[in-house]
């Protein structure tokens, strides 16, 4: 384990999770194994089953003109015998360092005959995902494309193609990268209770298959959005993120090497200081001035789906927790941000740090956050 993975010598005081939260958390099978085995495991213990599907993402292209490619991977949703979602697994492009070839293994792309469909065009990937089948084989999954399209299925070794009838790209699948079954993000359901028994039901399964905490590792915890759609609770959670960046990344002990964390917008941080009658027509127009400046999900906080004008997940999503995997660890760490966005719901504006929280960020973050318990007492 890396030093930053557990800091031990932090301490976050938590009463527990009181809100419905759902948490995301990027663990590393062992070389050789991947996600399916931890899904087949833990549908195993539940009575369950697993459900294979797609999932979405996307990332820097190579190709000349084409800034961005999107694709879907293998995703395995375990239910349990009733059916309830418990919980998704997917890959995490953000997690490469641990995928570094073994010197004197050879890692052949393909694992289990996994493949990645990808696709430069966003609308034309969700059509995609409406018709292919994530039981397919790589030759045959995008034939239903093709016929969509009245266009020709090319099959090569490891890879298949539809082209339109100009020969413009439609989609390419091509067998997944070596290594690149390993990866396996947790994602859960939204939980209402017992939050640290619900994941240990999930990650002690994963320790005892050797699964580990992977180098870039984070944790993300969303809660629901909708009390943070007014103007002075959105402000607070702005000036959170950006004026107490520095403590909160102290006191939960965040991972350095966590790909995509960043500030938010300095643009935002002064559009939230204007004075706005707490009206749904100020809301609205402070939706409508969030979303232009540039603000995106891969922030200290994501709260893109607060100011969308049609949000796809309806939370607010924090992602500065360090990755773990210990579901009292992960619990603890999200019971100070949990207090902490309580204390954004208050009416008074969330003050800067003073000079004390150089010096004692968790005890600077705790204050903080009692004075929420202290006001409505």
């Amino acid at each position: 384990m890396l030093g930053h993975r557990h800091r031990e010598e932090t301490t976050i005081e938590t009463d527990g999770l009181t809100l419905r939260t759902g948490v995301e958390i990027e663990l590393l099978a062992p070389a050789g194994s991947d996600r399916q085995a931890l899904a087949d495991v833990l549908a195993a213990r539940s009575g369950g089953a697993v459900r294979r599907s797609f999932h979405t993402d996307s990332e820097p292209s190579a190709v000349p003109g084409v800034g961005v490619f999107r694709h879907l991977s293998p995703a395995f949703d375990v239910v349990d015998w009733r059916g309830r979602p418990l919980a998704r697994l997917v890959d995490d492009i953000t997690i490469e360092a641990d995928l570094v070839p073994v010197p004197g293994r050879r890692d052949l792309p393909g694992h289990r005959g996994w493949y990645r469909v990808l696709c430069d065009d966003p609308r034309l990937l969700r059509l995609v995902e409406r018709h292919v089948d994530p039981h397919a084989s790589l030759a045959d999954v995008l034939r239903p494309v093709a016929d969509l399209f009245g266009a020709t299925l090319d099959v090569f070794p490891g890879a298949a193609r539809v082209n339109d009838a100009t020969g413009a790209s439609i989609a390419v699948a091509m067998a997944l990268p070596p290594g690149r079954e390993r990866p396996c993000e947790v994602v859960t359901p939204p939980l209402e209770r017992a939050h640290a028994r619900a994941l240990e039901n999930l990650l002690a399964p994963a320790r005892d298959l050797g699964f580990t905490v992977p180098h870039e590792a984070a944790v993300h915890v969303h809660v629901d959005g909708a009390p943070f759609r007014r103007p002075g609770t959105f402000a607070n959670l702005v000036r959170l993120f950006a004026h107490w960046r520095e403590p909160l990344w102290e006191a939960l002990g965040t991972n350095p090497a966590c790909r995509r964390l960043a500030p938010l917008p300095d643009a935002l941080v002064d559009l939230v200081e204007r004075d706005r009658a707490a009206t749904p027509e100020a809301w609205a127009q402070l939706q409508r001035d969030a979303r232009a400046v540039g603000l995106t999900k891969y922030a200290d906080v994501n709260l893109t789906q607060l100011v969308a004008a049609r949000p796809v997940r309806d939370t607010v999503e924090v992602r500065v927790l360090p990755g773990s995997i210990d579901g009292h660890d992960v619990v603890r760490r999200a019971g100070l941000v949990e207090r902490l966005l309580l204390r954004c719901l208050d009416a008074r504006p969330v003050p800067r740090p003073d000079a004390a929280a150089a010096h004692d960020a968790p005890g600077a973050l705790d204050a903080l956050a009692g004075a929420h318990r202290a006001v409505t007492r």
